[in-house]
């Protein structure tokens, strides 16, 4: 990477773009449209199977034209080359960022410290190929000697959120005589709902932890191997028949009772929240089947090479990041609204919370100074058209500009009468709504009383993305997530952070274990937190006792 990037402030560009918004800014997305009659056809960009109509956003040929500067000029295209390389760009933990080593074609050569990597990414996905057809064939039998009809993945953060979102997503090429269910949190009622009604010789739990040490997923472990052996009559043996692991942690592995052979593993050049299409993905697979998860894969790596070598001017991730950074620092736009008009893409949004709000949740630059702008913005959503009747009257009439990417699909998997089309309908009139709303003329032409028109006015000049593929398929699915994986890359380039640690979450997990034994000790434990924290602790204890 060159060492001659200036800090963010300074970049030409960046100093442009801040004269420009006061420029544009008054500029309403009706003018734009009126003065240029393609301007939706004209600012649109494919690839990796996906379509994105960026049209209804508020900037014009000179906005583009400066955010392409600035991408240039924040060394976006030496980044992206050193992560795919696997130069260990993750300076504060010193590791390679390669989760585009999960995705690549068997033949290709991606080297960490002069080792190439690909082999070994195929040979653990052999072997989890060979598992989920002994299972999902019937030949893997449980303790019993009943074959597995029930897969519990027990998980946290990108253990959890990456496999119950493609779970979700791919539900309709899911095997349907199989149930599938995931334990995350460490709140008890997360697991007993989990085993509610299953029966214990023909289930079979995934334990996900890369040190086989994460508080919430061995509580939840533990509890799934005592609610195994309670149901089968406490034989030992049947760990191994309904237990397997995603872990690296050969020792633990063997000492909770699960057979190594039976242990699948993966790399700490692979963030958790970057992991699902790893061995962290192994109830993926065996709800869709190799086949599908393999293609889901390909998805993924037309993705990567779109982003690694399209143009800025077509990059798919790179105009969604450039927008997001255009309107974040520039518009103090602190949320984007993510909003998939798509049932089976119910948990994309909460995914895309973590990989979002974990990589570029951060105060300081590469070199540890503190940032003097603003980074990730708050991801949020639900699905269309449960969305219109709860906030987007926020979003249209509220007093916060809020972004929004519409995810849409021209086929459904399940076609229904007229359903369809009444929801591509909506999609399309919501983005039209949101850019040109409703002029107090147009209220008024209505035959509105003058003094309801104020409160049936809609400004527009609201911002949009609408992203748009054939239908939602594993590929699809795989490219999508790609698609934001980039997007959040390029935006941390351009902030210079670094969007692959997550310092964060550590202070408050390190407390708890020290709060833990204060909460359970017979003793009435020497408090030494602040005075809310000691008056909660002795309050919760009261709480204890009087069970």
């Amino acid at each position: 990477m060159k060492a001659t990037i200036k800090p963010l402030l300074q970049r030409k560009a960046w100093k442009s773009l801040g004269t420009h918004k006061k420029q544009i800014e008054k500029l309403h997305l009706r003018d734009l449209f009126a003065k240029d009659a393609k301007r939706g056809e004209r600012l649109t960009a494919e690839g990796a199977g996906l379509y994105l109509d960026y049209s209804k956003n508020r900037v014009n040929d000179q906005t583009l034209k400066l955010l392409f500067q600035l991408a240039k000029e924040s060394g976006l295209r030496e980044k992206t080359d050193a992560m795919f390389s696997g130069e260990k760009i993750n300076i504060t933990e010193n590791r390679a960022v390669l989760h585009v080593a999960l995705r690549a074609p068997r033949n290709a050569t991606i080297k960490v410290d002069g080792k190439n990597v690909v082999p070994e990414v195929h040979a653990v996905l052999d072997k989890m190929a060979a598992f989920c057809k002994r299972v999902r064939n019937g030949e893997w039998k449980g303790h019993t000697g009943k074959p597995i009809k029930n897969v519990i993945n027990i998980g946290i953060g990108g253990s959890d959120l990456g496999p119950v979102m493609a779970y979700e997503a791919l539900r309709h090429y899911s095997k349907r005589d199989m149930t599938f269910r995931f334990v995350s949190n460490v709140d008890g009622i997360d697991f007993v709902e989990a085993v509610h009604g299953l029966a214990h010789d023909e289930t079979l739990f995934i334990v996900s932890s890369k040190t086989f040490t994460t508080l919430e997923t061995m509580t939840n472990a533990e509890t799934a191997r005592a609610w195994l052996l309670n149901g089968l009559g406490g034989d030992k043996k049947a760990v191994a028949k309904h237990f397997v692991a995603v872990s690296t942690n050969a020792e633990k592995v063997s000492a909770f009772g699960i057979d190594t052979a039976n242990m699948f593993g993966f790399w700490d050049w692979v963030g958790g929240r970057y992991s699902m299409d790893s061995a962290i993905g192994l109830s993926t697979m065996l709800a869709v089947g190799p086949e599908g998860f393999l293609a889901m894969l390909r998805g993924f790596h037309e993705m990567d090479e779109h982003f690694r070598t399209a143009p800025l001017e077509k990059n798919l991730p790179v105009l969604m990041a450039l927008l997001n950074v255009w309107y974040n620092d520039f518009f103090d736009a602190q949320t984007v609204a993510v909003l998939p008009y798509e049932q089976y893409l119910k948990r994309f949004p909460a995914y895309l919370q973590q990989l979002t709000m974990e990589s570029n949740g951060k105060h300081v630059s590469l070199d540890g100074k503190q940032v003097k702008y603003d980074t990730g913005a708050i991801f949020w959503g639900e699905p269309g058209t449960n969305g219109q009747h709860s906030f987007y009257q926020l979003i249209h009439q509220g007093t916060r500009l809020i972004p929004c990417d519409f995810i849409a699909f021209g086929h459904a998997l399940t076609p229904l009468g007229r359903h369809h089309d009444i929801l591509l309908a909506n999609v399309f009139a919501q983005s039209e709504a949101l850019a040109f709303g409703k002029t107090p003329a147009q209220v008024k032409a209505e035959g509105t009383p003058d003094w309801l028109v104020p409160h049936r006015v809609f400004e527009g000049n609201r911002p949009s993305n609408t992203i748009l593929a054939d239908r939602l398929t594993p590929e699809i699915l795989g490219a999508l997530i790609a698609l934001y994986e980039h997007s959040v890359f390029t935006q941390g380039a351009i902030w210079n952070i670094n969007s692959f640690d997550q310092w964060g979450v550590e202070l408050g997990k390190a407390l708890a274990q020290r709060i833990i034994p204060e909460l359970e000790d017979a003793a009435e434990p020497k408090l030494k937190h602040d005075s809310s924290t000691n008056n909660l602790i002795r309050r919760y204890r009261k709480m204890r006792k009087a069970q």
